[in-house]
């Protein structure tokens, strides 16, 4: 343990991680540093300190060269836990089988990967507590550290440690595990660097080259056990040596590759071998030994250098060593290597590596092996290992000899390294496949792909512009392409809005006119297009039969939600707001949450959990709006995606937090101008809107609510009506209130929906004087009443009531601004409910206070647990909907219980959550 000197606090760190998981607190830790720093030393620590306390151990190292294989380094740590997968939900037995390759099925999201990895690990902990260890983190696979941050950030109430060490490196700052707790190892002060140099060297050292060698070594354990080991004796007395300049781990690596090089040329070849082989796998370094004859006693002088370790694995003493060795080898040496490594790998089990290593051992192009290596894509891409299907793709592009053959499969891969993330990756790739040949609908494919690398990139304003012309391409070639293109344009115009600068809505819209003709019957994606492009060149009346039309059909009975209509369902979520249909809004929304949740799909459930956070606000579930939000939040986190802010701002306006909603109106109206996203700004701007009509600020309110109804924003424009024209009669700007009631009391008959035609009613009563005034109110408290959108129906109260206060009829208002102020009070439309009880006062009645409930004492995932408990659910069907372990919920119901003062789940069953 001389490695640990100086290293208390990481001893520290790791005594306090076991000792948490022994109690049922898991945790987490990322050990970082330089190589050579210690990191490995510390994971040896924490395995003996584990094995000391009844801990079960997993381990598993990454390798350079490992990161293209997906799953490589989770299936390294997990396959001695797969005996437990038979108590995972069927969903995640299959995603894991998929993704290590032991069973066929649909691409799992890798996020259900984590969830089920998770779950097997929590299973396993119940037993007993379990430490896993990851050594060299940097060099994991992309699928495998990102499934593992993943674990790390949902740890919960499991008896489960997770320990990382990561180099500093590239390729270390690529992973995903910002934010997680971690310690950062520094160098060894002077005296215990001297303290190890000492221990480490026997002969006579002058005290200057000692002093030299700390100074040089600035603290690293390896590099001062390292250093001296290649000196010569007289260097160490006194002598003279020539200065390098090598940082301290590349002179770690060179004092390795010094100490391989003075062994004999077959143990120096034999040594390479296993430096390219990476799973550690005896047998087959020796299948690769005997093809280019040598003998296992080879391997004696570099394990009696301690260089190499061969037992039940290969294990090299550093991975520094294996670096050290592979680096130093001539190309023909490795080429030898692989080709060997490749005639000893099994093509019936393990047929990917053995493609890999084929193509490591060509010289120049090889057809047979880029397509080996295209099959290997197509396995990875199965598994859900999109980057590791990107990498083998790219490699066999760079070995495909025929250059149409080439083009072709460098266009394949920018395809696999763009859905993989890596849009610049796949723009590099694009020029390679640009250089053609193409035929004409490949050269389509890359004007569509360009366009959504560029929609990835910068969301620019020039992205509508893009996708056009890669639609008016396809149109002849490929027309089903070609009409869903035409819509994504028209989507991405959309949300590019009044903050176009090239072609906008209006131009994507005529050019999609002349879109193939609709096939027969249309799909959805075909009555969408149709009735978008409607919208904006015929008005929004005109197109009002065809959306209705693509929303039924989306939602009918004869249409299940295929992957071909999921990828509209958000622009559907627009068009159902737009049209002020709330039930099918509502419908298409929860269906997006179940669909994520059903796959596991943690890449698009934040989203569709934003969406339906925002819709309950408007339903005035503030409760349950905050427990989605919460979720969502946490999965952001869990994935390392950003927050998205839509249902906070709107969580915070409508709930009357003036501060708060104007510093997050503040950063996301920037930032959604940086990226060019006008309807953003647009939702940002009606939200406000809202705020001040609750604060009684009608002139900010009006300033807020006029741009979208100017703009004439395609889905917010629908929520920016209703506030401009009570913003504007409050106001007493009569003009601009009769020209918003103008045009929305036209789309609300178009509509034909209650709820556009109460809000209609509302709006028309709030700039009507005398008797008049009260049947509209009247009408839209009917209509409104059997609508999801429960606060605006509170809000019509509220201004029925003021307008009865001051026609006189003082004991009439009090009726329906108290029915008001219970109503905004038990939602949580805070800033509403002070105005309704500033009229309620003005009546001479005194508004009731609200009375404190238990469940205020929950936090909003207690909460969620609670409501979910309620139901019946059992504790693993709630964790797998929370994408959480049954202990953590297990320990969230102990706190519910705590709280509520009750000791049961039937208990709960019976009270009222809000």
């Amino acid at each position: 343990m001389a490695n640990l000197i100086g290293r208390r606090a990481a001893r520290e760190a790791v005594d306090a991680l076991l000792s948490q998981a022994r109690s049922g607190r898991s945790a987490a830790l990322v050990l970082r540093g330089e190589a050579g720093i210690g990191k490995t030393a510390v994971l040896e620590y924490a395995r003996d300190s584990a094995d000391g306390s009844a801990f079960r151990v997993e381990s598993s190292v990454g390798v350079e060269s490992e990161t293209q294989f997906a799953f490589a380094g989770l299936h390294q740590l997990c396959a001695p836990l797969l005996d437990h997968t038979g108590t995972l939900p069927e969903p995640q037995q299959v995603a894991l089988g998929v993704a290590f390759g032991l069973r066929s099925g649909a691409v799992p999201d890798r996020f259900l990967v984590g969830l089920a990895t998770l779950h097997l690990m929590a299973e396993v902990a119940e037993q007993e507590p379990l430490l896993c260890l990851v050594d060299d983190a940097q060099w994991l696979d992309e699928a495998s550290a990102q499934v593992l941050a993943f674990v790390a950030r949902r740890l919960g109430a499991e008896r489960l440690a997770l320990v990382l060490g990561v180099r500093d490196s590239e390729e270390g700052d690529r992973l995903p595990f910002s934010g997680l707790p971690d310690l950062r190892l520094e160098g060894l002060g002077e005296l215990d660097a001297r303290e190890l140099l000492s221990a480490a060297v026997r002969t006579p050292m002058d005290v200057r080259v000692r002093d030299r060698i700390v100074a040089e070594a600035g603290g690293n354990p390896l590099a001062l056990l390292e250093l001296p080991r290649n000196a010569p004796s007289t260097h160490l007395a006194g002598g003279f040596e020539l200065p390098g300049a090598l940082s301290v781990p590349r002179r770690i690596e060179e004092s390795f590759r010094r100490r391989s090089a003075s062994l004999p040329a077959e143990t120096q070849q034999l040594l390479l071998v296993a430096a390219s082989e990476p799973t550690g796998d005896v047998g087959l370094l020796w299948r690769a030994a005997a093809h280019v004859d040598l003998a296992p006693e080879a391997a004696i002088p570099a394990e009696a250098a301690g260089l190499l370790d061969i037992d039940a694995r290969v294990r090299f003493r550093h991975p520094l060593v294996r670096s050290a060795v592979y680096r130093a080898a001539t190309p023909p040496d490795r080429r030898r290597a692989h080709g060997a490594l490749a005639a000893a790998t099994d093509p019936q089990t393990d047929p990917d590596r053995r493609a890999w290593h084929r193509a490591q051992a060509v010289l120049g192009t090889d057809e047979h092996v880029a397509a080996e290596l295209e099959h290997s894509a197509e396995r990875a891409r199965a598994r859900g290992g999109l980057a590791a299907a990107a990498a083998f793709l790219q490699h066999a592009t760079e070995l495909t000899p025929d250059p149409a053959t080439r083009a072709r499969r460098a266009l394949d891969a920018a395809h696999a390294k763009h859905d993989a993330g890596a849009s610049d990756a796949a723009g590099e790739l694009l020029a390679v496949a640009a250089a053609g040949p193409l035929d004409t609908l490949a050269g389509a494919r890359l004007q569509l792909l360009h366009a959504q690398i560029a929609f990835h990139r910068t969301r620019g304003s020039d992205i509508p512009g893009l996708l056009l012309d890669a639609a008016k391409s396809l149109s002849p070639l490929d027309p089903a392409l070609a009409r869903e293109t035409y819509l994504q344009a028209i989507d991405a115009a959309i949300h590019t809005g009044h903050l176009a600068q090239g072609r906008g809505l209006p131009e994507a819209a005529r050019a999609a006119a002349d879109a193939p003709p609709s096939p027969a019957p249309p799909r959805p994606v075909d009555l969408l297009l149709e009735g978008l492009t409607t919208r904006s060149e015929q008005g929004f009346e005109a197109s009002v039969p065809t959306l209705q039309r693509s929303l039924e059909m989306l939602l009918g009975p004869e249409s299940r939600v295929t992957d071909d209509n999921r990828r509209w369902l958000w622009l559907a979520c627009h068009v159902a707001s737009m049209l002020w249909d709330d039930d099918t809004l509502y419908t298409l929304a929860t269906t997006a949450v179940r669909l994520a949740r059903d796959a596991g799909s943690l890449s698009m459930l934040p989203a569709a959990l934003n969406a339906v956070a925002s819709i309950r606000v408007l339903t005035g579930e503030l409760n349950q709006a905050t427990e989605l939000a919460a979720e969502e939040a946490a999965i952001t986190q869990a994935t390392g995606a950003p927050p998205l802010p839509n249902a906070r701002l709107m969580l915070a306006a409508w709930g009357g937090r003036q501060a708060e909603t104007l510093e997050l109106y503040g950063s996301m109206v920037t930032e959604a101008t940086e990226r060019g996203e006008g309807a953003t700004v647009c939702l940002a701007q009606a939200t406000l809107a809202a705020l001040h009509n609750g604060l009684g600020n009608y002139e900010a309110a009006v300033a807020a609510a006029a741009p979208p109804c100017e703009h004439d924003d395609l889905a917010y424009s629908a929520l920016a009506l209703p506030e401009l024209v009570e913003a504007a009669a409050r106001a007493g700007d009569t003009p601009r209130a009769a020209s918003a009631l103008e045009v929305l009391t036209s789309r609300a008959h178009a509509s034909g929906t209650d709820f556009a035609l109460g809000l209609a009613a509302r709006s028309r009563a709030l700039t009507t004087t005398g008797p008049a005034a009260e049947e509209h109110y009247r009408e839209a408290l009917v209509r409104l009443t059997s609508c999801r959108w429960a606060v605006f129906l509170a809000r019509t109260h509220l201004v029925y009531g003021e307008w009865l206060r001051r026609e006189g009829r003082r004991h009439d208002a009090r009726d329906q601004l108290r029915t008001a102020h219970r109503m905004l009070v038990d939602m949580g439309i805070d800033a509403f409910a002070e105005r309704a009880a500033r009229e309620l006062r003005a009546t001479g009645e005194q508004p009731r206070a609200r009375t404190a409930q238990p469940t205020d004492e929950l936090t909003a995932q207690e909460l969620h647990v609670a409501r979910l408990v309620a139901t019946g659910a059992t504790s693993r069907e709630v964790g797998a909907q929370l994408f959480l372990s049954p202990r953590t919920i297990e320990a969230h119901l102990r706190n519910i219980f705590r709280k509520l003062g009750i000791t049961s789940r039937r208990e709960l069953g019976t009270l009222h959550l809000p």
